[in-house]
């Protein structure tokens, strides 16, 4: 019975010496003594224990306890004695932290210099959805049903008829401006596209195109070559050449592959040229008669040409990149590169 009386005493004498000093000390004090599962619970359940003359002496006790408690927390909560803690409260009139600046694309880059370069002899850009029908991306074009290049190998088609496919060049967008707009045209179509290949160092899935169209009355192969002399010299310099080597595309007649002399080695051959001295850029041709009508054009009256080149191509020639898989994976030491053409 008086190791009873002993610790409710010694929880009263605890209760008395507390001095919290922090908020944190006090919430501490508050949770021991006043909280829903405090110390002193106990205490009145051991009144069970001691016989009916002493319990009266027992109950005073504990009120004096509690009310010590509840004295002692709103004394110290009310006289703002406990301490904060300290916040750290950054000087706002500092100056901010500079973040680093982005650099463009490669890619971005050589596309908008190919735009500058044509728009300077009068061609205007025109853009299309990158998902196609089969229409647009090759019937309209003269592709014929059963062309390789229909072939799921080659296209990524989105719906089981093979009506809808992911373009696979932006040819379509010429048959959509053919399609909607009079002659005379010269435009040029700069985009995205894909192809089910294989991807490697010198192929991906993904890729950008710049393609153009010029029709007009009287339009000429040696319009054509002229239209690329220009571009030769203006992207890689005055002194490259370009030559022209007999092909074949669905969509020109005739058609010939671009090439020009190499810039590197000034066409002494090199290992960029494959020491022939000339790189491949790009096909072109005559707009093909059949696809003039396709479009509502009558070939009587008008004629033209079309060009295609793939932008990560000119890219890897311009800036001697040796794999076009660097392109796609946003390494910063790459792109850190570019930073002088912001």
């Amino acid at each position: 019975m008086q190791e009873i009386f002993d610790k409710a005493n010694a929880v009263l004498a605890a209760i008395n010496d507390a001095k919290p000093a922090t908020a944190e000390e006090l919430e501490a004090f508050r949770i021991q003594y006043l909280g829903s599962k405090n110390v002193l619970k106990d205490l009145f359940g051991a009144m069970a224990q001691l016989p009916g003359d002493r319990k009266k002496e027992y109950g005073q006790l504990m009120n004096t306890l509690k009310a010590a408690a509840e004295a002692k927390y709103e004394e110290q909560k009310n006289s703002g004695s406990t301490t904060q803690q300290k916040v750290d409260v950054p000087d706002l009139s500092a100056p901010g932290y500079s973040l680093p600046l982005g650099s463009r694309h490669p890619i971005s880059i050589i596309k908008n210099k190919m735009i500058d370069i044509f728009a300077r002899i009068g061609f205007t850009v025109a853009e299309g959805p990158e998902v196609e029908d089969d229409w647009h991306n090759f019937t309209a074009l003269g592709t014929p049903k059963d062309h390789p290049a229909r072939d799921m190998q080659d296209t990524f088609y989105i719906s089981e008829d093979k009506h809808w496919l992911l373009r696979t060049h932006t040819s379509s967008v010429q048959v959509r401006m053919m399609e909607t707009q009079k002659p005379p045209l010269r435009m040029i179509m700069p985009g995205r596209v894909y192809r089910n290949e294989t991807i490697s160092a010198r192929a991906h899935c993904t890729f950008h195109q710049v393609e153009g169209l010029y029709i007009d009355e009287n339009v000429s192969f040696a319009d054509l070559k002229q239209a690329m002399y220009y571009f030769a010299q203006e992207m890689f310099g005055r002194d490259t050449q370009i030559r022209f080597r007999p092909s074949f595309f669905p969509f020109t007649e005739p058609s010939a592959e671009m090439d020009i002399s190499c810039f590197i080695c000034g066409g002494t051959g090199c290992a960029v040229c494959k020491h022939s001295g000339w790189v491949e850029i790009g096909g072109c041709g005559m707009v093909d008669p059949h696809v003039l009508e396709n479009s509502k054009i009558d070939p009587a009256k008008y004629s033209g040409y079309a060009f295609g080149m793939g932008i990560e191509r000119i890219t890897m020639l311009k800036y001697q990149i040796n794999d076009l898989r660097l392109f796609f994976e946003n390494d910063i030491r790459l792109l850190k590169q570019f930073e002088s053409a912001l």
